[in-house]
């Protein structure tokens, strides 16, 4: 089921959220509980009922070893029990989502002939399976405290969070399960609540789905060997770009809206990261939880930089390998991850060059701006291994963006521009006839949503004072701040209502697919 769809907007959440209150005010906070692991069971099942097994199984295996862990830290064998629980979880993963690349890669480099036949890739597996890795590894360390099994099935299948995040942490959510005024509801949280979720709702259902087709078209020329200009091709780009950054914003914000309906926060996942002035600062902003994931439990056991700066830098680089892999199996999603590594390598010496040369700070308005530039165009060419489906894709792109082509730009352009069309003629540019419309609607859309992007203030800025999601402080100028007033009732209704009729043509939010 879609947070983007009629039957979970008008069916499955009002039902949810109504007996979930009333049963926790009349019966009890464990009737409501129940309830709502019921209904996220529920929610997770409309999608392929075979597979709700696989994840009562896996909570069930996962709750055993964790408790096992957690009562007995410290003594001989538990060590063994931890590496079990993890090889366990992470050969699900490597059966279902990486089985068939490997068997592939092996019958191309060992000329074999191996088949397993199609492995239908289950909804949520990395995000339930990492969010369970991290139970077993805090329970072998003594962080987990609590082994309530009615808790924790709520911790791995809340359906805010369950499908594509956020990854969150055993102590973040216990405590919240565990209060009394779990139950009651506040008209505040309600409020704050469906206006954080009518705001993903229009960034995914109108931003990122408006822009989508723009991207499609060019990459699917890309695919077909289509030889791209450098407009066309940055203009397809840069639509995946933004595609992807809405589609993402708009869902993370629509699981926060949902969690703060039942009372609960959850923690940030997504801070304006195309702001971000530095590719270690975009990390930060970026897909928080899996990045902090990667960090606490892929780079720091690898040694992090304990071991020397040329071996930080290989832990560096083998974590975002992981993580490019753990996006998808195929080798642009490899490269994809090395490629960000190696950024974050180079960014790594360049702040050291930096500093032995004497200089501190962020160099001003102009080298923040520089920063912030250099980024965004790195993190657009890594977004071209990202969205291509084969390599050969992804060269054609990266030919167009880089002008190999040359520059074409539609003639009714030039009969608007006057003697400025002749200059562009002798620096190179081509006219081209057709494809007026479809320029306009491309640039058009990626000016108004760099716009959105780079100007306003992002949702956690805008809802700071009710505070939205764990552990976050806004230290953003005052701008746009919500308050439950009847102006901004009627503009997040607005918005809602904007954002549900755009629903006849609902898509699958990209995080989904992995």
């Amino acid at each position: 089921m879609l947070f983007n769809s009629y039957a979970f907007i008008f069916g499955f959440l009002p039902v949810t959220l109504v007996v979930f209150y009333l049963l926790g005010r009349n019966i009890g906070i464990r009737a409501g509980i129940g309830w709502l692991v019921i209904c996220s069971l529920f929610f997770y099942g409309w999608w392929n009922p075979a597979y709700l097994g696989l994840i009562v199984g896996s909570m069930m295996f996962n709750f055993i070893v964790g408790t096992s862990l957690a009562r007995r830290v410290g003594r001989p064998g538990n060590r063994t029990l931890l590496l079990l629980g993890v090889g366990v979880n992470l050969g699900l993963i490597a059966y279902f989502k990486y089985a068939n690349f490997f068997v592939g890669n092996l019958n191309t480099v060992a000329g074999t002939d191996y088949n397993l036949g199609v492995i239908i890739l289950p909804l949520a597996i990395s995000f339930f399976t990492f969010q369970q890795i991290t139970f077993l590894i805090d329970s072998y360390v003594g962080k987990v405290k609590e082994y309530n099994l009615l808790n924790y099935c709520l911790f791995v299948t809340f359906f805010p969070q369950l499908i594509a995040g956020p990854i969150v942490h055993h102590s973040e959510m216990m405590p919240q399960f565990a209060r009394r005024s779990l139950a009651n509801p506040r008209a505040i949280n309600l409020a704050v609540g469906l206006s954080i979720f009518a705001l993903g709702l229009f960034k995914k259902a109108v931003l990122a789905d408006g822009i989508a087709p723009y991207a499609d078209s060019v990459f699917a020329d890309a695919e077909n060997g289509q030889a791209l200009d450098a407009i066309a091709a940055w203009g397809g780009a840069l639509s995946y770009t933004f595609q992807l950054y809405f589609d993402f914003s708009g869902y993370s914000d629509m699981a926060i809206g949902l969690a703060r309906m039942f009372s609960i926060r959850l923690p940030l996942n997504f801070n304006s990261p195309y702001k971000a002035t530095n590719i270690i600062d975009f990390w930060r902003r970026w897909h928080m939880t899996l990045s902090r994931f990667l960090r606490d439990y892929v780079y720091i056991p690898l040694g992090g930089n304990r071991k020397g700066n040329a071996r930080r830098h290989v832990n560096m680089l083998a974590t975002m390998l992981i993580g490019g892999l753990w996006h998808g199996a195929g080798w642009t999603f490899v490269v994809w991850g090395g490629l960000h590594g190696l950024y974050l390598v180079i960014n790594h010496f360049w702040q050291v060059l930096r500093r032995s040369a004497g200089f501190g700070g962020d160099g001003g308005w102009l080298g923040r701006s520089t920063g912030q530039a250099i980024t965004f165009l790195a993190v657009v060419v890594g977004w071209v291994f990202f969205r291509a489906l084969t390599f050969d894709g992804a060269l054609v792109m990266l030919e167009g963006m880089a002008g190999l082509n040359g520059v074409a730009l539609p003639a009714a352009i030039a009969h608007r521009a006057g003697a400025l069309a002749s200059s562009l003629q002798a620096a190179g540019v081509e006219f081209s006839t057709g494809g007026g419309g479809d320029f306009l609607k491309t640039w058009g859309w990626i000016a108004v949503l760099i716009a959105i992007t780079f100007l306003l203030p992002n949702t956690q800025e805008i809802m700071r004072r009710y505070k939205p999601v764990l552990g976050y402080v806004s230290l953003a100028v005052r701008r746009l701040e919500w308050r439950p007033t009847p102006v901004w009732a009627c503009g997040i209704a607005a918005l809602l209502a904007v954002g549900v009729l755009s629903l006849p043509e609902v898509s699958v939010f990209l995080y989904f697919q992995f």
